[in-house]
């Protein structure tokens, strides 16, 4: 395990978060558990590491034990305020150095995905809902749901057998008659809370009703289920996806509810698709590119100061001006995350820099500013994709800019030399996660 891997905590309020990250990448992906949680346990199943390692190929994975639960802080007194928890998840971002990031839920962390999109919508990158709890008790929109007796009824069943394993027959029937699973699964519900923890936290989840939050979401959604899953009925699902808007639903065959057991291929195969625009799995082609990096000086602060609608219209005109620039330079946009734009480029990276240039000339004039990387190296292009050391370069020199600045790593800076641009020596850097040091240039003018 690499240092950047290991256990960390963020302090909220007072309390120690604890959290870890899986691989690197321009995105991070926080992973919100259901009750069960210790992120140390977790990993040492191997298919559950697999799985995290798959989809770190989208970007850095977060793994975070909420509070009450594993390596954090227990919870003081019976009550926890989906309000403190979203600034738990504030907590963990500040540690990280990292403004946005896409929340990944799963079952009853669905409440709390849903309160801190809709209370921090400029934090939040988009949502991944698998396996989601949104209906607390059975009512007239959702007679489908468990009754509160019936609630009650599971709540101390699983209770008296905490610590066992058993659980891994609700859990994941396909994977039942997997002993190594049970014995995993039982260690990691010992170490995750007691079994009155677990009555305690399985209470005040089911209190918990988000329904009025959904029509709120302004955050790209994409709700994953297995239509089988023998935990929480597909129908919470659906009912979401018609309250969310612009949600995507996507049920899948079978009836393991953990998302890391069953065919976690095509369960991963739609995440990666979701977050990257491509899916990933067979063999990538490797390309020579110039990739440009670009994002929104302080965008935190500015949808802050805007407000939410205000700050949506900016950012659709710096989208178009940044999109007018890519089509004048012949720039290949990949994708975007939030403000963040991607872009790549065949052959010399003068047309790269010469766009990236008027990108930043072309934003200010909207009273904002942007600051820029670029990296010329070898990339895996698959489909409409790009990825590899070369797209992690090209981030982290992005993150080193200031604002109203564009800076090229050595390769993209010796390439052009002779091409009449200007470029000031900013010194010799390390990048976080790449081996050696490596000199960097801002470009002039």
């Amino acid at each position: 395990m690499g240092d950047e891997e290991r256990v960390r905590w963020a302090t909220s309020g007072g309390a120690s978060i604890a959290y870890r990250t899986i691989g690197d990448g321009p995105i991070d992906l926080l992973f919100l558990p259901g009750i069960l949680s210790h992120i140390e346990v977790v990993l040492e199943e191997p298919g559950v590491e697999r799985f995290y390692r798959r989809l770190s190929r989208a970007g850095r994975v977060v793994l975070m034990d909420r509070r009450g639960s594993g390596l954090s802080d227990p919870v003081s007194g019976s009550d926890l305020p989906l309000a403190t928890e979203v600034t738990d998840i504030e907590a963990v971002l500040d540690d990280l150095g990292t403004d946005r990031a896409v929340l990944f839920a799963y079952t009853t962390s669905a409440s709390l995905a849903v309160t801190f999109a809709v209370r921090r919508p400029e934090r939040t990158l988009a949502l991944l809902l698998y396996g989601a709890q949104v209906v607390p008790t059975r009512d007239e929109e959702a007679p489908w749901a468990l009754t509160r007796e019936e609630r009650d009824a599971q709540i101390a069943a699983t209770a008296r057998m905490w610590g066992t394993g058993e659980t891994l027959d609700l859990l994941a029937p396909g994977a039942a008659d997997q002993p190594q699973l049970r014995t995993w699964l039982g260690r990691l519900e010992r170490l995750s809370m007691t079994p009155r923890g677990f009555e305690e936290a399985s209470r005040r989840f089911s209190e918990q009703d988000v329904r009025g939050l959904l029509p709120h979401i302004r955050v790209p959604t994409l709700l994953l289920h297995r239509t089988d899953d023998q935990l929480i009925d597909v129908r919470h699902a659906r009912l979401a996806a018609t309250r969310i808007p612009g949600a995507r639903l996507v049920e899948l065959p079978g009836s393991d509810s953990l998302p890391m057991l069953g065919d976690t291929e095509a369960l991963t195969g739609e995440i990666l698709e979701f977050l990257t625009g491509g899916r990933v799995g067979r063999e990538p082609e490797r390309r020579l590119l110039t990739v440009l990096f670009t994002d929104v000086v302080d965008a935190t602060g500015h949808a802050a100061r805007l407000g939410d609608s205000r700050w949506r219209d900016l950012l659709a005109a710096h989208d178009a001006r940044v999109r007018r620039e890519l089509e004048r330079f012949g720039g290949r946009e990949v994708k975007t995350v939030g403000d963040a734009f991607l872009a790549t480029w065949e052959g010399a990276p003068s047309p790269a820099l010469r766009c990236a240039q008027a990108i930043r000339r072309a934003v200010r004039e909207l009273g904002i500013e942007v600051r820029a990387g670029l990296h010329t190296g070898e990339c895996e292009v698959l489909g409409d994709d790009v990825g590899g050391m070369a797209v992690h370069i090209a981030a982290r020199v992005a993150a080193l800019a200031s604002a109203d600045e564009v800076l090229a790593s050595g390769t993209a800076y010796g390439t052009v030399v002779g091409s009449g641009l200007e470029f000031t020596a900013r010194g010799d850097h390390e990048l976080k996660g790449v081996p050696g040091r490596w000199p960097l240039f801002a470009l002039e003018g």
